[in-house]
Formats: C-alpha cells, sequence, structure tokens
C-alpha cells in the first residue's frame, strides 16, 4: 500500500479506472473485474459522476451505480478508497456551490454509501469564483461527506490560485492532480506541473496511463486488429517514437517476465510524486495484464532505458 500525498488515504498502487463499467463492460462483467482486483489485494477505484453518459442509451451514473451496488454486495465499503468527481454529468454542469452540492449528493446515492473518500474537481469552471467553488467542498468535508478533495483537469495555475485561496481562507485544500500522464505523453505534465505538485505534496494519480491502450503492446505494426472503441486514438502513437517505446517496454517485461502494461505503468510509479496510475479493464484477462505492475520495482537503469527511449 502507498499513501496519497498529506493523507491518510493508504491505497493499492494501481487505481482501477471504470469508465467502462456500464458502457463496454456489463454490470457483470464490472463485477467480475471487481471481485478479481479485490482478491489481489486493490482497494481503489476511479469513477466520475458523467461515467457513461456518452455511451447510447446511458444518461451518466452508471459506473457509480455498478460500484455502489457491488461494495454493498460484498460488504466492501469500508475497505476500499472511492474517488469520484464532478462537474461533467448533464445537468450537474460546472463548479457552482450549488452544483457541487447536489452533484454530491447524487454521487453519494449512486455509490450507496455516506462519504466520499477523494472528490475531484473533474473539469474547471473559469465562471465561477474559487473562493465559492473551496467553499462548497469545504461545506461538504465538514459535513462528513468528503474526506478529501482532489483536481484533475485544471491547469497548474488554477491549481496553485485553489491552494493558495484554501490556505488564506482556511478551507479544504487539493491533496491530489489527476492528470493526462504516461510514459508517451510526458510534456504536459511534466512541464507544467510536476514543479507544483512536488512543492505542495500533491498525489499525482495519473489518467490515461497506457495511453489510450498504446501501452499494453497491442498496437503494432501488422499486428491484429484490436477491437476496442479506442483503437483509432491508441494506433496514432504508432510513429518512430512509439515504436523505440514498444521495444524498450518489450526488452524490460521480457526481463521480469511480465506484462508490457505492467513495466508501463510501474516506470510512471517510478516518477516522483506518482501514487497509483490509473488503468481500466472490461475483462478480468485485461485485468490480469495490469495486476503485476502493483508489485513490480524496476531498476534505475529501466527507469533511465524507458525515459530515453520516450524522450
Amino acid at each position: 500500500m502507498t499513501r496519497i500525498g498529506s493523507t491518510d488515504l493508504e491505497v493499492y498502487p494501481l487505481n482501477l479506472g471504470t469508465n467502462v463499467f456500464g458502457w463496454t463492460a456489463s454490470r457483470d462483467a464490472s463485477f467480475a473485474v471487481l471481485d478479481a482486483y479485490a482478491a489481489a489485494g486493490g482497494n481503489f477505484v476511479d469513477t466520475a459522476d458523467m461515467y457513461s453518459q456518452w455511451a447510447p442509451g446511458n444518461s451518466g451514473g452508471e459506473s457509480e451505480t455498478i460500484i455502489g451496488e457491488w461494495l454493498a454486495a460484498r460488504g466492501k465499503r469500508d475497505q476500499f478508497v472511492v474517488a469520484t468527481k464532478l462537474s461533467a454529468l448533464e445537468g450537474f454542469k460546472g463548479l457552482s456551490a450549488a452544483n457541487v452540492k447536489a452533484a454530491a449528493e447524487g454521487s453519494l446515492r449512486r455509490l450507496g454509501t455516506d462519504h466520499i473518500d477523494l472528490y475531484y474537481a473533474h473539469y474547471d469552471d473559469e465562471d465561477t469564483p474559487i473562493e465559492e467553488t473551496l467553499a462548497a467542498f469545504d461545506e461538504l468535508v465538514r459535513a462528513g461527506k468528503v474526506r478529501y478533495i482532489a483536481a484533475s483537469n485544471l491547469s497548474a495555475k488554477r491549481v496553485e490560485e485553489s491552494l493558495a485561496i484554501s490556505d488564506r481562507e482556511g478551507f479544504a485544500r487539493y491533496v491530489a492532480l489527476q492528470p493526462h500522464y504516461s510514459l508517451i505523453e510526458r510534456s504536459g505534465y511534466e512541464d507544467e506541473y510536476a514543479a507544483l505538485v512536488a512543492r505542495e505534496n500533491l498525489g499525482v494519480l495519473p489518467y490515461w496511463s497506457l495511453a489510450k491502450g498504446f501501452l499494453t503492446g497491442k498496437y503494432r505494426d501488422g499486428g491484429p486488429t484490436v477491437d476496442s472503441p479506442r483503437a483509432g486514438a491508441a494506433a496514432q502513437y504508432l510513429d518512430d517514437r512509439g515504436r523505440r517505446v514498444l521495444a524498450a517496454l518489450d526488452e524490460v517485461s521480457a526481463a521480469h517476465s511480465t506484462t508490457v502494461a505492467a513495466v508501463a505503468l510501474a516506470w510512471l510509479t517510478a516518477q516522483p510524486n506518482v501514487v497509483a496510475p490509473i488503468a481500466s479493464a472490461r475483462s478480468t484477462e485485461q485485468l490480469a495484464d495490469l495486476l503485476p505492475a502493483a508489485e513490480l520495482a524496476l531498476t534505475a537503469d529501466e527507469v533511465a532505458k524507458l525515459t530515453a527511449a520516450s524522450e
């Protein structure tokens, strides 16, 4: 287990992404993934109120609902750290005080719980004063409905402003950042956020940790067609740099007799302040490729080799 920033949240070093629940993973398939993840020692799920409103026939909240039903069915709520997000669900957009309160109540209801362990501002809302958003988050924390707050797709400048306001006003402050970061997508995070998270001791929980599936190693020249709604997005990385990264991943994974995906996730975990990369699985077979990352310790030379390949 590892700790998120300055909090007392002890989490498994692989954060299970659940954006596929109720979309490409049925309720039964989602339950099977959660069962296998828990059996491996996992205790940390990441969701959002808007998952998966983009899927035909869905209206959002499907992922939270499945997680809530599983936690209740298995009696696991007290053993799990549950992270969810607000600001992008239709009808509950933005970070106004009224919306923060209403969205939180909706998430609590769907999750079947009286508290959210880690509650994220999913996307920024520049029409709402930062003070208003943070005061609303602080009220939820004081009421015991939220344990800690965090930020996802906010600029470093806005995160920095938010932390300063929290410190000035005595509000709960962001303890973690969920950025887009992977072995193949580095500059956005490393150039904009890395110094800030180090200075403020924020836990980093990267999303798209496997570059939309590219870093599983399934997308290669002349390889089989991959049945995934993200196949096109993943295949965009198959250029000279992407091939270099895959070659380095192959070499390191062979040395450890493990999966390419596990090595890509372990590279992230080896980066400063990174607590637990987020990766999703729609089946137990996909999950099995990810789980070795939790125990995998790369050598300094292996980390350097992967870093150099991705420059």
